[in-house]
């Protein structure tokens, strides 16, 4: 742990932003970092869930966005500016579950439905990759599954982008990694992947651990995958 910060502290003042944050998981993540002292926008495409999610986390900010969408992700990042300034956390949320029945029952469909999860992956981690690899505490973080360790035929689609999700984000950390190697300087942003059975009653777990990004420096984060489950 980084000796010159106490448990939390750097991510005070800090902006986070929840992409997909409108989720009992999202509502969590928020809730516990503002009390840690954050400033969190949470983002989402459903009006009425993301209106209850800041109703949810007092003092956190909202913003309506497709974020399969570049063009969105684009004037998001403008309008997240304007307002709050450079963001230091990403923690992508976007996510759901759609399987079963086997290899014959994996969809062409559900696949689509799936794969947006990892197509507003790549759009918002690319658009804000600047603030990010330029914050002295930069942090993106995914929630993935434990399916990519052990995939099932009826969850052949939801490991398969799980499985991509986690490569681009490693792929990622590894960016920073190199950034900071030929700059001749420390590691200051990380790249973590969140690994779940499922979410179900680990929200608070998930939201602590992500609150706990910060209380490391980079270079203890970058390019790890941390399994959260109930026992800990």
């Amino acid at each position: 742990m980084d000796s010159a910060a106490a448990p939390g502290e750097l991510v005070r003042e800090r902006l986070v932003l929840l992409a997909g944050g409108t989720s009992a998981a999202g509502r969590a993540c928020a809730r516990a970092l503002v009390a840690a002292g954050a400033r969190v926008v949470v983002v989402g495409s459903h009006a009425g869930r993301l209106r209850e999610s800041g109703e949810n986390a007092p003092g956190a900010a909202t913003e309506l966005c497709d974020l399969t969408d570049p063009v969105a992700v684009i004037a998001l990042r403008e309008r997240v500016h304007a307002a709050h300034g450079p963001v230091d956390g990403i923690v992508h949320l976007v996510g759901g579950w759609r399987g079963g029945g086997g290899l014959a029952g994996q969809s062409d469909e559900d696949f689509d439905v799936l794969l947006r999860s990892f197509t507003a992956l790549r759009h918002v981690s690319r658009v804000f990759d600047d603030d990010l690899g330029s914050s002295d505490v930069g942090r993106l973080a995914i929630v993935s599954s434990t399916a990519v360790v052990r995939p099932l035929a009826g969850g052949a689609n939801y490991a398969a982008v799980k499985a991509a999700s986690e490569a681009w984000t490693r792929a990622v950390a590894q960016g920073y990694s190199k950034a900071a190697r030929d700059a001749g300087r420390r590691v200051t942003a990380a790249g973590v992947v969140f690994r779940v059975k499922s979410l179900d009653g680990l929200e608070e777990a998930l939201a602590s651990a992500v609150v706990a990004l910060w209380d490391d420096d980079a270079t203890a984060w970058n390019d790890t995958v941390i399994e959260i489950s109930a026992g800990g």
